[in-house]
């Protein structure tokens, strides 16, 4: 990789590439977030609906109200679902790559 500096954290060479990437994915977390409150203050009329996935280790909990919640429930755990295979297949991955 030409261009880039190399980091050494505990042992491990970590792309500066990888940090702008982390610091991206944060910034576009709040910045979504922040999107939905605004949405939620101005909306006119209607009903809402809000649904959530927190993980502690690899267990989700899953909360919703709302009219919509089944399907924000059903959309979060998906989701869910799918960044617990993405972190198996690239924890793999580094581990090839360490070995």
């Amino acid at each position: 990789m030409r261009g880039e500096e190399k980091t050494e954290v505990e042992g491990v060479a970590v792309s500066s590439r990888l940090f702008s990437l982390v610091a991206l994915g944060i910034s576009l977390v709040f910045v979504g977030i922040a999107v939905i409150i605004v949405a939620s203050v101005f909306a006119s009329g209607g009903s809402s609906s809000v649904g959530g996935v927190i993980f502690i280790g690899p267990f989700p909990i899953v909360f919703g109200t709302g009219p919509d919640a089944a399907w924000l429930i059903a959309l979060g755990l998906v989701l869910a679902i799918i960044s617990i295979i993405l972190f198996q297949v690239m924890n793999r991955r580094v581990k090839r790559i360490v070995e």
